[in-house]
């Protein structure tokens, strides 16, 4: 049994992570915790107070208890606003925290990418301009090409939340442009689970979601690697492990 624990801010789609370990297999569990919101707003100092270490360290013990094998937080503007270097010292304490591997969804965003191969990206976000920016300069720092980015300024992930498969398709449509290799969809408070196959299918090239990179962050730290086509093309690279 691979465990992964995740702490995710509040409650808005994540309902999508029953989802993806039901598509995992058996031998796969996905263990959420939630942490304390704060004011649920895109602001950036609301942010980056969510994502404070007092915050985060609160659910670890939790997922200790439950034996998770690796933890990630699973937040990516609530890890991005505080930039490459301050991120990557959020993810060191959670770390020391949990006493287990530890990252965070805007890692996960890169690890991915550089697991696809791909370097130019389009970002379909829901944040307002200012966080979204934030977000494109954090992939550079990791490396990528940000062709483009396309925002909805929506203000609250409770709004986010109420987003079906037609809003989520448009905005990665909106998002798309033709030398990007992979398009991004960075918000945690967006249900894609449901919707991968349909997103890559309509744009022909991968997508990257927030609670599916999340998910696969959590099996790259604990050296798992899954076959499951209908999480998209970054759950079907070799070498497979079938669950």
């Amino acid at each position: 049994m691979t465990a992964l624990g995740l702490l995710y801010p509040g409650h808005s789609a994540e309902d999508d992570y029953p989802r993806i370990e039901q598509l995992l297999g058996s031998d796969i569990r996905v263990d959420v915790v939630h942490t304390d919101v704060g004011e649920d707003a895109h602001g950036v100092d609301t942010l980056r107070a969510m994502g404070s270490a007092d915050r985060l360290a609160a659910g670890v013990a939790e997922l200790r208890l439950a034996g998770a094998d690796a933890v990630v937080w699973a937040c990516t503007s609530g890890s991005f606003v505080h930039g490459w270097e301050g991120a990557q010292q959020q993810v060191r304490a959670l770390a020391q925290a949990a006493g287990l591997p530890a990252s965070a969804t805007p890692f996960a965003f890169v690890h991915a990418a550089r697991e696809l191969g791909v370097r130019r990206v389009a970002v379909g976000a829901t944040y307002p301009d200012d966080v979204a920016r934030l977000f494109a300069e954090f992939l550079r720092a990791g490396g990528l090409e940000v062709t483009g980015v396309r925002t909805s300024g929506t203000a609250t992930a409770a709004e986010v939340a109420t987003w079906g498969e037609a809003e989520v398709l448009a905005l990665a449509h909106t998002a798309d442009a033709g030398e990007a290799e992979a398009v991004l969809l960075p918000d945690t408070a967006l249900h894609t689970a449901a919707h991968l196959p349909l997103l890559e299918k309509a744009l022909s090239k991968p997508v990257l979601t927030a609670n599916q990179v999340t998910v696969w962050e959590g099996l790259r730290l604990a050296d798992r690697r899954v076959n499951a086509p209908a999480l998209g093309t970054l759950f079907t690279r070799e070498p497979l492990v079938q669950a």
